[in-house]
């Protein structure tokens, strides 16, 4: 699943080529892209038809371009979602479920793509801070200047969880998911199983750090790209996955230390770590 810097990455592209512009036109060609719409496919399409379409947000995973002011067409790219500005006459994608056309000159049109059919738009109105009313419960992610590293490390200490757990909640830090999470912790030199409650708040501050600085890193490369199914507007896959340090290196010599990473499966997913550099607390 897309995480924040690949999402960053799509923000851009829509900033750039959607943000400003006025619908004419919606096609809604599978019920599904839209079923957190909750009044349907028509009202979706009714609510976006002349609508001028505002600046590009992002909060953690999720999209929204706000719609003259009252309401905000929220994006969830889910795992396999892709928002592509195609020119008019382009054939369609094969997994192509929404399609948008503008009142301009430009030629192009916004195509919702999505092989596997779990991500999704949607109207919703908005929050006082302007953020579709589904968001209110996700927290702020660490690029964001209201993320608050002191109210962060007091919410983990109280939590009875693990680290990786936590990162993972999006109601504590937005954003982060499996790739960079196994990335930043190999940058602390933390475990993924470390329980929260006995991070320091200079571990905390150093290992938000480190997720900071790989999501600039992946920012700069495009994000992470292991197949075909996540690329930003244009089509373009983003390549940090050379980059990576831990995750998917299973077998492969740790770049610190040479210990040959390992993976376990954790939560329906895979945890990579350095067992020499990330040291087990059932080790200690």
């Amino acid at each position: 699943m897309p995480e924040l810097p690949e999402v960053e990455v799509v923000r851009r592209g829509l900033a750039r080529w959607v943000s400003g512009r006025t619908v004419t036109e919606v096609e809604v060609q599978h019920p599904r892209a839209v079923r957190r719409h909750l009044a349907g496919a028509e009202d979706f399409a009714d609510c976006l038809k002349g609508a001028a379409l505002g600046e590009a947000h992002r909060r953690g995973k999720y999209l929204w371009l706000p719609l003259n002011g009252e309401a905000a067409l929220l994006a969830h790219l889910g795992m396999s979602g892709q928002l592509l500005v195609q020119p008019e006459h382009a054939p369609p994608e094969t997994h192509l479920r929404i399609r948008m056309r503008f009142a301009d000159d430009l030629g192009t049109e916004l195509r919702f793509v999505d092989q596997r059919t779990f991500g999704g738009l949607s109207v919703h109105g908005t929050t006082p801070d302007g953020a579709p009313a589904p968001l209110a419960h996700i927290a702020p992610d660490p690029l964001d200047d209201a993320f608050d590293e002191g109210a962060f490390h007091a919410a983990l200490r109280r939590r009875r969880t693990t680290i990786k757990r936590a990162l993972l909640d999006q109601s504590l830090i937005s954003g982060v998911g499996n790739i960079y999470a196994d990335e930043a912790l190999w940058r602390t030199r933390l475990h993924y199983e470390r329980p929260t409650a006995t991070l320091t708040r200079p571990l905390t501050a150093e290992l938000i750090t480190h997720i900071r600085e790989v999501m600039g890193d992946a920012l700069a490369a495009g994000g992470t790209s292991f197949d075909s199914l996540y690329v930003n507007v244009n089509g373009e896959s983003g390549y940090f996955d050379r980059s990576l340090d831990a995750y998917g290196r299973e077998g492969e010599p740790c770049r610190r230390c040479g210990t040959p990473i390992r993976r376990r499966p954790w939560m329906n997913r895979s945890s990579y770590y350095c067992p020499r550099c990330q040291r087990s607390p059932r080790a200690s």
